[in-house]
């Protein structure tokens, strides 16, 4: 690429990316595609190397292995001749990384294949599929995720237990701190530095609120397209991530890291709009909720189950749900309006943003997969016209609609769930499945504190 091609797009990259650029020459572009966890994989190179319309390569297995690195037998034809996968730079994500020393520059991509059809196993491409569901309907969906997560005291030996950050007082943080101002300011550089972060990225933060847990903090991001949200929530976990570093301590997206805190979710609101009239198809002329709003919520209630595996992706997610554990994480399908008691709420709005808050999600799924799922639940609701039970009251007693306790009870109901599965892609699905299958078998091969505690000495 000539020099002058190079400064045509450098000079169309966005606002935000100028102004933290200042006038510095780009050190490195880093090319990155999340992957079935969410995490960032990609590869790096200096300016000179990088094109929008260039070539870049990945294979095709980075799709088959476990959270531990270890490959997972598929019987897929030709499975380990490990193909390549193109990456196509979305120059529309193109934003910094802050926390580089030199000025550099991250892009997420899209994966094709040779022949350029969108590679099944991407999240990327599993939620523009269900985009699209919704499109051909004449409808726009619009989410707005709240992501919460632990800011925790440096853990460098998995055998110890996680504990609460020291803050500027030099006291552990202590938990039952919701909402506290106090609690906020304590961890002041840590939320200064996200903040400086994300206004170098472009990202725009709706509100910082103290969390229930010790170290616990939510950030709320603003409303609007799903993938665009998506991509703010990969991008904002590896701000976070990086500012709590810079200041000496770690951020984890587990679900539940420490035994008596609460968990950690990634409560999804959700509306549709009419794309011809941009009108929220949830309430009708007269302001109240209209039947496809009604739809929406008995599809979720109905496919939840299935799709638990996308909400809660990983052994530890499941202690979440575990009532008397000191969990604020509702454990149950019902809804209600304005009642946190229950898994799917509808807030308090008015007619134009009347939505429904899915509050299963756990901060540790991949924000595409989990934002697809959602979705797609209530889509099928809506197009099947699924009534919903009636809404509950209250704090909620007997439970005859709980969710699974552990991973293996919501494989086994994912894995039956054919309907969802054409919704989202039967061939992704069956990577899915098999991948988390197999990282519960690893799992299982542990042998935990607790058992060498209790049983070492004791049977």
């Amino acid at each position: 690429m000539s020099k002058r091609e190079q400064a045509l797009w450098l000079d169309q990259l966005p606002e935000a990316f100028q102004t933290y650029r200042a006038g510095r020459n780009i050190d490195e572009v880093e090319c990155i595609i999340p992957d079935l966890t969410g995490i960032s994989r990609g590869k790096a190179m200096p300016l000179s190397k990088f094109s929008p319309d260039g070539a870049l390569f990945l294979p095709i297995s980075i799709f088959y292995q476990t959270i531990t690195g270890n490959d997972v037998e598929l019987g897929i034809d030709n499975q380990w001749a490990e193909g390549d996968m193109t990456l196509q730079a979305d120059m529309s994500t193109a934003m910094a990384v802050p926390w580089a020393k030199k000025a550099t520059l991250q892009i997420i991509h899209d994966l094709v294949d040779h022949d350029g059809s969108p590679i099944v196993h991407a999240p990327r491409n599993v939620l523009k599929r269900v985009i699209e569901t919704y499109r051909k309907k004449g409808w726009q969906p619009i989410v707005a995720p709240e992501l919460e997560f632990y800011l925790i005291k440096p853990n460098v030996d998995p055998n110890e237990p996680i504990q609460p950050p020291v803050g500027r007082t030099g006291r552990k943080g202590s938990g039952s701190q919701s909402y506290s101002m106090a609690a906020v300011d304590e961890y002041g550089p840590v939320i200064d530095t996200i903040y400086d972060y994300a206004a170098d990225a472009g990202l725009e933060i709706d509100t910082i609120i103290q969390e229930d847990g010790a170290g616990q903090i939510e950030i709320n991001l603003s409303h609007g397209d799903p993938l665009l949200l998506a991509d703010q929530v990969f991008y904002f976990k590896r701000i976070i991530r990086e500012a709590a570093l810079n200041n000496g301590m770690f951020a984890t997206f587990m679900a539940k890291p420490m035994r008596d805190e609460p968990g950690s979710a990634m409560h999804i609101h959700q509306s549709v709009i009419d794309i011809e009239t941009g009108k929220n198809i949830f309430s009708n002329e007269d302001g109240s909720a209209s039947e496809l709003f009604m739809n929406f919520i008995g599809g979720t209630q109905k496919h939840l189950l299935e799709v638990m595996p996308f909400f809660a992706p990983n052994v530890n997610s499941y202690r979440r749900f575990v009532s008397d554990n000191n969990s604020s994480a509702p454990t149950n399908m019902a809804w209600g309006y304005d009642n946190r008691a229950t898994g799917l709420r509808v807030p308090n709005s008015k007619a134009h943003d009347r939505r429904l808050e899915n509050r299963i999600v756990g901060i540790d799924s991949n924000p595409y997969l989990a934002l697809a799922a959602s979705l797609i639940c209530g889509y099928l609701g809506m197009v099947n016209k699924v009534q919903p039970t009636d809404p509950c009251m209250g704090e909620i007693e007997d439970d005859d609609a709980a969710l699974p306790t552990t991973l293996d009870e919501a494989l086994s109901v994912y894995e039956e769930a054919t309907e969802l599965h054409e919704a989202l892609g039967k061939e992704f699905c069956h990577v899915f499945g098999e991948v988390k299958r197999q990282e519960l078998r690893e799992f299982h091969r542990e042998i935990s504190p607790w058992e060498r505690e209790h049983l070492l000495l004791n049977v």
